[in-house]
């Protein structure tokens, strides 16, 4: 297992809070029917106890918003309403899954953790071969990293449950039809199982 990486994909306020800083109450209300951030939580420990590579990611932005590397509507949206700015409450890691001060954060500009970060140089120059990744949103982020990982020559894992998507069917698509072509969709059961074999 030394050479897994764990990408913790964009469990941030943002995404994964009800409250006054949540930006996608659709989203955060899947991750909370799917017990997502539990589940993290019980993933991280496990990899941290096992000594394996973790990284984590963000979507935050620069005050210019001249660092964002996606120039669609959607991400002009966060630049009109002066939003997920770095150091802003929505912008940070939710506290189940905060990182360490040990741990790499990957901050990016668009959907892709791997574009305009030094999110590959990191994992190669840490002599991974696989990555196994968590997060929010299924088909946004996870699915992204999945596709960009997979062609870079690494192993993907996906961990279902430690995913959710804005509506239940958007998530079950992903792992069902979309992710299983460029990944292993498992479980953090499966996972956690793994790492006490020393697989």
């Amino acid at each position: 297992m030394s050479r897994t990486a764990l990408l913790m994909l964009d469990y941030q306020v943002a995404m994964c809070d009800s409250g006054p800083h949540g930006r996608q109450p659709a989203l955060a209300e899947q991750v909370a029917a799917r017990d997502v951030l539990a589940r993290a939580e019980r993933t991280l420990g496990a990899a941290r106890s096992a000594g394996l590579f973790v990284v984590h990611v963000r979507l935050a932005f620069d005050p210019s918003y001249e660092l964002r590397t996606n120039r669609s509507a959607r991400f002009t949206a966060y630049r009109t309403a002066a939003a997920m700015l770095l150091g802003s409450t929505e912008a940070e890691f939710v506290p189940q899954v905060a990182p360490l001060p040990s741990e790499p954060i990957v901050t990016k500009g668009g959907v892709n953790p791997f574009i305009g970060t030094p999110l590959t140089e990191m994992l190669l120059g840490n002599a991974i071969t696989r990555v196994v990744l968590g997060g929010v949103a299924t088909n946004l982020v996870v699915e992204a990293a999945a596709r960009h990982a997979v062609d870079t020559g690494l192993d993907v894992v996906v961990l279902e449950d430690l995913c959710a998507s804005f509506a239940a069917d958007m998530h079950d698509f992903a792992v069902t039809r979309t992710l299983p072509l460029f990944a292993e969709v498992s479980d953090s059961e499966r996972f956690l199982s793994s790492i006490a074999e020393g697989a």
